[in-house]
Formats: C-alpha cells, structure tokens, sequence
C-alpha cells in the first residue's frame, strides 16, 4: 500500500497553509490518514535547518550554500517522514517541495536547473509527488498579503525582479508537467479559491480510490 503525495507551491501570500488545512479537513471527513508537513522542515532536525535558512545574517549565504541547505533538509525530511508515512498508506500534504527549489534557487537565484536536477535525482531516487497544486497570484498582491502577516524573513524581503522569476519559473513548470500540476488563482478570495479545490478533490478521492 503506497499513500498519495501532494504538494502545494506557489509565491508569497498565495495562502497554501489555510488551503492545506482545508483540504485536509475534508479529507479526514471522509475517513482518511492525512500528514500535514512543509518544506524546508518537516522534522525537527529540518527544522533547524529551516531557521538557518530564514534568518538573516551578518555573513552573506553563498547561493550554493542555500541550496544544499535546501536538500539537506529534504533529505531529513523524506528519510524521516514522507518515506514512511507513504508506505503506510497516508496521505501526504506538504507545503513546498523540490519545485520551490526550482523556482527559489532556480528562478530567483539563478543557479542552472540542471544542478538543481543532479541533487534532486540524488536526494529524493524515484520520489516525485503525486499530484501538486500551484496557487498562483500577482507578485504585488502575495508580497501585500505577505507583509500584513507581519515580520519578513530572509527571502520575504527580496526585491520584485525575484519574485517575478520565481512566479515565472513555477508558471514553466506546470506548463512543462499539466498531468502532475493544477494552477489555481490564488488571487481571489478564499471561498473561490476552496471552490476551485472541489474537483482537485475529487481527483485525490479517485486516486486513492485507484490505487
């Protein structure tokens, strides 16, 4: 029995969390293990990595450093957690995966996709999610509803030429894989956002349904 893995990406303010919630409501409503977790973290050792991450610093991160960051902490967090809770048969809710390192590190950053893949291919074999949904929305209004939250940390305060490559670079993806991405407009408000999830959740019923 193998559970199903979902991921949930997109920019600032694209309001993954409270979806994620949502989503995992109803699917315990209707019966089903539901693992909640987010990218980077996961665990408590990811965790730690995550604050190294966020924080700001007198020393300047190396764009490498960042990225190997990144993947260190995935490969706590599929060793520890994903992995297992898979093979239990749960389903996985993780917010953020490999392709905010795409976007993030890729886009944002820069850094050659390519060597981006090399690490992915290392760290994660053959683990891919399932299915992802990508709340997209204007870099202007995530960055608006991103600062209403409060405190910024370390990549919230980068400037919009960032955020611009990585909403592009997200944009890429899902036109590059329409079988495993499902674009929503993040910009409207949460009830249209929550309609627009009732036939993603239909999907994940037949998949796990199907498998």
């Amino acid at each position: 029995m193998r559970g199903l893995f979902i991921t949930l990406e997109g920019p600032e303010g694209g309001g993954k969390s409270t979806n994620r919630e949502y989503l995992a409501e109803r699917l315990r409503a209707l019966g089903h293990e539901v693992v909640l977790t987010r990218e980077p973290g996961g665990t408590q050792l990811a965790e730690k990595i995550r604050a190294l991450l966020l924080a700001e610093h007198d020393e300047p991160m190396a764009v490498d450093a960042e990225l190997l960051l990144m993947f260190a902490a995935r490969a706590q967090h599929i060793n520890q957690l994903i992995v297992p809770a898979l093979t239990a048969g749960r389903l996985v809710l993780c917010d953020r995966f490999t392709d905010a390192t795409y976007a993030y590190q890729g886009g944002g950053r820069g850094i050659d996709p390519q060597r981006i893949a090399v690490l992915e291919a290392f760290v994660q074999g053959a683990l891919r999610p399932d299915l992802t949904l990508l709340f997209d929305l204007p870099v202007e209004a995530g960055m608006a509803r991103a600062r209403q939250r409060g405190a910024l940390d370390r990549f919230e305060q980068e400037h919009q030429d960032f955020f611009e490559a990585v909403r592009h670079s997200y944009l890429q993806r899902a036109a590059a894989e329409p079988q495993r991405f499902r674009v929503l407009d993040a910009g409207q408000r949460l009830g249209q956002v929550q309609q627009q999830l009732e036939p993603v959740l239909q999907e994940i019923l037949e998949r796990v349904h199907a498998h």
